[in-house]
């Protein structure tokens, strides 16, 4: 029997590793094993990997011997970084975030280098800077540089794998599905009790998945193996007016659902710690809109995970959360 590819997994326990890595997992006469990268391999999920047969090995983003060794006689990688990793005091003092996600990336590139890697999946996003400065927007600028630091930096980090020569795709993600749970944007009741979705995307369309797909997609790019090596894939489920998912969550919770958007403003004003990079990102979203879906082809995607889900697919697998929480 052909021995298997090893693919490791970095963040094996997050959306994004874990998605892959339960894809690998579900494709069990597939080409690929898994080697699940983790901090801790005594977690519960960690322990649940382990179980089903991942291989299940330490390794640290900061710690660049650890991803070598986690690398070693591995065919792939899928990395990702964290931007909204639980930090330290200490730790938020040594580095900002953006340069966190940057030295992590480096890390990564070095790894993969020394290792030999044939192909690595890097999950990365776009550059709001020369979008707003082309469109003339006048949008704060957030610490380093930055216009929306977990984006602007992720495209930065690009460098890294290109500068050590790593046979890398660079896996374009969009906004969460998840985020409509987790970040509270699924629809709330105003005063007079209406259903209102106030998500700020004025009239622009905007790209959405949710977070298991990207692990299946990048298990679709590696199956693909030469063909999407030093090429961008950008990755949706759904494209969709804030109109139309008003009207989808409308069919699935069974009332009717108003669109009543924020404005970019209201959204950097609204006082919570990351407003003002959530208003800029939104604002992007929309302004940037034509490129940043025409980018995301589902045609594309659904060719590499057959199994990519729609938002209305999503909503209706979790209409009983979003029903509690109107």
């Amino acid at each position: 029997m052909t021995e298997k590819k090893i693919i490791a997994v970095v963040g094996a326990t997050g959306a994004q590793g874990g998605g892959l890595v339960r894809a690998l997992l579900d494709d069990w006469n597939g080409p690929f094993a898994v080697r699940a990268l983790t901090r801790n391999p005594g977690s519960v999920k960690a322990k649940e990997f382990a179980a089903r047969g991942a291989e299940v090995v330490q390794a640290d983003l900061d710690d660049e011997t650890s991803l070598r060794a986690a690398f070693d006689g591995a065919y792939g990688a899928f990395v990702v970084t964290n931007f909204r990793e639980e930090l330290t005091e200490e730790q938020e003092a040594l580095r900002s975030r953006a340069r966190m996600e940057r030295d992590q990336a480096e890390n990564a590139a070095r790894a993969a280098e020394a290792a030999g890697l044939k192909h690595v999946v890097w999950s990365t996003l776009e550059d709001t800077r020369p979008h707003f400065k082309f469109l003339g927007s006048d949008v704060p600028t957030l610490g380093d540089g930055y216009k929306v630091p977990h984006l602007d930096a992720k495209n930065e980090a690009n460098a890294s794998f290109v500068s050590h020569g790593v046979p890398t795709t660079f896996l374009e993600t969009s906004f969460f599905y998840e985020m409509f749970i987790y970040a509270g944007l699924s629809p709330r009741r105003d005063p007079d009790g209406r259903a209102t979705l106030t998500i700020p995307m004025g009239d622009s369309t905007m790209a959405l998945v949710a977070a298991e797909d990207i692990g299946r997609t990048a298990l679709g790019i590696f199956r693909a193996g030469g063909r999407f090596i030093g090429r961008t894939v950008g990755l949706a489920g759904t494209h969709a007016t804030g109109e139309q998912m008003a009207e989808l969550f409308a069919k699935v919770l069974g009332e009717p659902v108003v669109y009543r958007p924020l404005t970019h403003d209201e959204l950097r004003n609204a006082g919570f710690p990351e407003a003002r990079e959530l208003g800029n990102m939104f604002q992007f979203f929309t302004e940037a809109a034509d490129s940043y879906v025409g980018n995301r082809s589902l045609d594309v995607v659904r060719a590499l995970n057959p199994r990519l889900r729609t938002l209305e697919d999503w909503l209706v697998e979790h209409r009983e959360l979003l029903k509690s929480a109107l």
